[in-house]
């Protein structure tokens, strides 16, 4: 397989897992893009490569910025904006994670946590039931909280950052 046939095999594949993970397809498509590209590229490079409206490249490049997975990169002389992936995939988890972290979990806590203050006796069985199943969730979401926490602090924990680094 050439280089170039691998590098567009991975783009459609990423895009694909990202669209199964819950990310927008085409962000995941350009972040896959930036990944295996040796240089920074422009948003012109990013539409010509991918087939994407100038509209749809930038939305999905500001969103990568702000998970804080692409940086733009400058250049003397130069007008136009280039864009860079980060590499550490190691990094990039952690971000991810974050990211899922801030937009799928923390909420969910919330609603959990308003949940558990329903009207009711406990003599009831379907009360005492549901407040069990709460409780049990909000068990299950903290530990779960708790551990991507770790995962996204791993750096600033020597023993973790330690650990992580001999299985890598």
């Amino acid at each position: 397989m050439q280089l170039t046939e691998a590098k567009e095999k991975f783009v459609q594949s990423w895009g694909s897992l990202g669209s199964q993970w819950g990310i927008n397809r085409t962000m995941a498509q350009i972040h896959a893009l930036l990944l295996v590209s040796h240089e920074a590229l422009s948003t012109e490079d990013i539409m010509e490569t991918l087939q994407i409206s100038r509209g749809n490249a930038n939305m999905n490049i500001r969103e990568l910025i702000n998970w804080q997975l692409v940086q733009k990169e400058l250049r003397t002389g130069e007008r136009k904006e280039f864009f860079v992936a980060e590499k550490d995939m190691w990094k990039v988890f952690r971000l991810i994670l974050r990211e899922r972290k801030k937009r799928e979990i923390d909420p969910m806590i919330q609603v959990i946590k308003s949940l558990q203050d329903i009207e009711g006796s406990n003599d009831r069985p379907d009360v005492r039931e549901f407040r069990e199943v709460m409780e049990e969730l909000e068990t299950l979401t903290h530990k779960g909280e708790k551990l991507m926490d770790l995962m996204i602090r791993s750096d600033e924990h020597w023993f973790i950052n330690t650990f992580l680094k001999l299985i890598r």
